[in-house]
């Protein structure tokens, strides 16, 4: 299960074989995304367990399992940003209980990911997993 804009990543990966093309090519989504503000990087919204710098921020529509997830997200890393990107194509849409569906290391399998980030970029994509998993299992259960 994944998301138009994340089938539109997909696409391009396959059209990028060379994977320094697809590295530049999630910096620069990274780049597109807009910034977070200032006022949102704080404790509350950082993700441990990533060596960047990383700040998500929730914005659940609705509630219960059927509130739309949506997330913007900031790192002091362009790689980061740009996994952030990807995360939120990947996420960013969806109801909450979907998002709890979505098997993502399946889909970045997809991306060729696991096998071109170093250990400590595939363990904070991870953090960063687990944390937008964990937002949209809190705003399913209402609480």
């Amino acid at each position: 299960m994944a998301t138009e804009a994340f089938e539109d990543i997909a696409e391009t990966f396959e059209f990028l074989e060379d994977w320094e093309d697809r590295y530049r090519h999630v910096i620069d989504m990274g780049k597109a995304m807009p910034p977070l503000e200032e006022a949102f990087r704080v404790p509350a919204t950082k993700v441990d367990g990533c060596a960047s710098q990383v700040w998500l921020l929730p914005e659940i529509e609705g509630t219960g399992s059927n509130a739309v997830f949506r997330f913007r997200g900031e790192s002091d890393a362009m790689i980061v940003r740009g996994l952030i990107a990807v995360l939120h194509a990947l996420f960013s849409g969806l109801t909450v209980s979907d998002v709890l569906k979505v098997d993502a290391a399946a889909e970045l399998g997809r991306l060729g990911l696991n096998d071109h980030l170093s250990a400590q970029r595939s363990n904070g994509l991870r953090a960063m997993i687990e944390r937008i998993r964990a937002l949209a299992s809190h705003a399913a259960s209402g609480a």
